[in-house]
């Protein structure tokens, strides 16, 4: 087992880490994407959900098993750097960091969005940047007075944005018509594989809610018992949300692109319900942005212990126990790209990011001595779920690869003169 004597307190139990992945989980891509699921699968809709949850339930099996021998602060950016050497080590920290930069960026701008659809005035010409800075100075702050407290905010907001979505999940049920829900034609693979690809985003931050693994307790069994624990009751929650939209709506959900839960819930129970809905979309993706500003800087605290990045954010406040000088740097570069962004955008360079992480952990778990059919399983779909992306969406993952690479070349080039000279000068 590789482990590490660090400075970081270990705080976050199995209850906690399962509150925080499935705070992570139900972002803002439950809110908006069974709109697009419908759209591309109609009524069959829920098979790439079952996809997804058959892909993820593979890959969180591999992450685990990577948990379970590998301890340090960085999860399978740790995992993948541990066993398949120092350059493949920085990929994977180069993807799961633009996963989490992305995606936060991504449910930044569906937020602001959301509160304008609530708060007319702050829909108003300028606004929308006011929000985005005062969402991420809150959390910033927050996550600065150390892991606990952050911890306990992230399990409140996972409750009180449970309860809108359980309400049209469970309620919604008196309100479906059957027919809304018959399948006459089985998808083409293709259009299940390119829409599966997409709804991934709904599935994604499993792996990035176990960064600060070094802050876990007893890691060897929190980490299998939170993933399963979040798992189940985040795919069970996310196929009875898409039959009950799908059985209310019918062919109208392809239609409600901007809120399809809350016209769900509307046509089911009234406006008071879609309001509802409205404030459980605004507090899941405050919650969220939450628990990716507690869990990201986790990353670049990482890397640069490492030695990929500046020595100055591997500095952890003697106080509070946090890494705030990668606190402060991460939500800014999120900020930015929030500012700048679109939800589109930022959510298919979020997904690629996320499924070449996924592949690198499938590899590392067999090479840590994982039973290798879990692990090849888990490529295989990886692989196939890969063919739906588009030639644009190839290139600019090559791009970004090819310039991290670059950024590693001069990495290791300037250790490399600094030990020379160092040598030279005995």
């Amino acid at each position: 087992m590789h482990s590490e004597r660090e400075s970081l307190t270990r705080a976050i139990g199995t209850f906690g880490l399962a509150a925080g992945i499935i705070n992570i989980t139900i972002g803002g891509g439950i809110f908006r994407l069974p709109s697009s699921v419908a759209a591309s699968l109609g009524p069959a809709a829920p098979i790439a959900y079952l996809v997804c949850a058959v892909a993820m339930g593979l890959i969180v099996m591999c992450i685990a098993g990577a948990g379970k021998r590998v301890t340090l602060t960085g999860g399978p950016y740790a995992y993948v750097g541990v066993t398949l050497g120092p350059y493949a080590g920085f990929i994977a920290g180069l993807m799961l960091w633009m996963l989490g930069a992305f995606a936060t960026a991504a449910v930044a701008t569906v937020f602001a969005a959301s509160l304008g659809l609530l708060i007319p005035s702050l829909a108003a010409p300028g606004m929308n940047g006011v929000v985005l800075i005062g969402t991420f100075v809150f959390w910033t702050l927050i996550n600065l007075r150390g892991v606990t407290l952050g911890v306990q905010l992230n399990t409140i907001a996972t409750v009180a944005k449970l309860a809108p979505l359980l309400l049209i999940a469970v309620g919604g049920l008196f309100f479906m018509n059957g027919d809304n829900l018959s399948v006459t034609t089985v998808p083409p693979a293709g259009d299940i594989a390119r829409t599966s690809l997409l709804l991934i985003f709904a599935f994604a931050g499993i792996e990035t809610a176990l960064i600060p693994s070094g802050e876990v307790r007893d890691s060897a069994r929190t980490v299998p018992r939170a993933i399963a624990l979040a798992m189940v009751g985040i795919t069970l929650l996310y196929i009875l949300l898409q039959m009950v939209a799908q059985g209310i709506l019918g062919s109208g959900l392809a239609q409600s692109t901007t809120a399809p839960l809350a016209e769900a819930a509307g046509a089911a129970f009234g406006g008071w319900a879609r309001s509802l809905l409205l404030v459980g979309a605004s507090i899941s993706m405050f919650g969220y942005l939450g628990g990716m500003t507690l869990s990201v800087p986790r990353l670049v605290y990482a890397m640069a212990r490492d030695g990929y990045l500046p020595s100055a954010l591997a500095i952890v406040d003697p106080v509070s126990r946090s890494p705030q000088p990668a606190i402060i740097v991460q939500s800014i570069f999120a900020l930015v790209l929030a500012i700048t962004g679109t939800f589109e955008t930022l959510a298919i360079l979020a997904n690629v990011a996320a499924l070449a992480l996924y592949l690198g952990c499938a590899i590392a778990a067999w090479k840590l001595g994982q039973s290798p059919a879990i692990p090849a399983l888990a490529c295989l779909v990886i692989v196939w779920l890969l063919t739906g992306l588009t030639l644009d969406e190839w290139l600019g993952f090559g791009v970004c690869i090819v310039v991290g690479s670059i950024a590693y070349a001069v990495r290791r080039r300037r250790s490399a003169d600094f030990t020379d000279s160092t040598d030279s000068g005995r």
